[in-house]
């Protein structure tokens, strides 16, 4: 059986004058979890939200809440994301490997890697695992799938970034696809989508084997947010 379609709503594109009701909006609409977009400037060009956001969101919503960290030394912050409430810890893949020639620079972006130092990435996914905490790692859309292989089956998830990281409003890249397939075939953990998901593309990432859809502008900007996560659950 496929995993069951959940809709994270990204709090990046929601009402930061009103958050509290738009967590409500969230949860009245069906979503499954809050994805809070976390940018250090290094990383990524733009700069966004710490721990204390994560911190008033906690008390106002059972719904759980995924810190993706797009900061350039996540081990440093993955601590204070997991006291401050997070329930999922999602860690870039290109953190924890050597970055390709043309993105080691402060100011080259996308950062991308071929592969990764699978004892580093399984020593902060085991002390996130050690709070009771769910680990996900991230792939930028330039590093490969296979670069994963080695620590699979020892992570709760994975992150397919279908768009580059550190902007909204971004358009889906369909490379995205053949990335959730080759993942899907080795991989029966949650497989999430994150970058321009919409009634267009949502479709070809769950067929792809995507169980976790993360919207934005699709959610936030909905005439009907309700029948906005119906549609994208409904989705075989």
């Amino acid at each position: 059986m496929p995993n069951p379609i959940k809709v994270s709503a990204s709090i990046l594109c929601s009402d930061f004058t009103n958050l509290g009701a738009e967590i409500r909006k969230c949860e009245q609409a069906g979503v499954d979890m809050i994805h809070v977009d976390v940018m250090d400037g290094q990383f990524v060009p733009n700069l966004t939200i710490g721990p204390l956001i994560v911190s008033a969101i906690r008390p106002l919503t059972r719904l759980p809440i995924e810190a993706h960290l797009m900061v350039e030394y996540p081990w440093r912050l993955m601590e204070s994301f997991i006291d401050a409430g997070a329930d999922i810890i999602s860690l870039q893949a290109e953190c924890y490997g050597e970055r390709r020639a043309a993105c080691r620079g402060l100011d080259q972006y996308p950062k991308e890697v071929d592969a990764i130092n699978a004892a580093k990435v399984l020593g902060d996914v085991n002390k996130i695992r050690a709070r009771g905490k769910k680990a996900f790692l991230v792939l930028n859309p330039g590093t490969p799938a296979s670069c994963l292989a080695p620590v699979l089956g020892d992570i709760d998830g994975v992150l397919v970034m279908s768009v580059n990281p550190g902007f909204a409003k971004q358009k889906f890249m369909p490379a995205a696809v053949p990335k959730i397939q080759e993942l899907r075939r080795g991989f029966k953990g949650d497989i999430a989508v994150d970058g321009g998901i919409n009634a267009e593309t949502a479709p070809a990432a769950v067929k792809a084997g995507a169980s976790i859809l993360a919207t934005a502008s699709y959610f936030f900007g909905a005439g009907d947010p309700q029948a906005a996560v119906k549609f994208l659950k409904g989705l075989k």
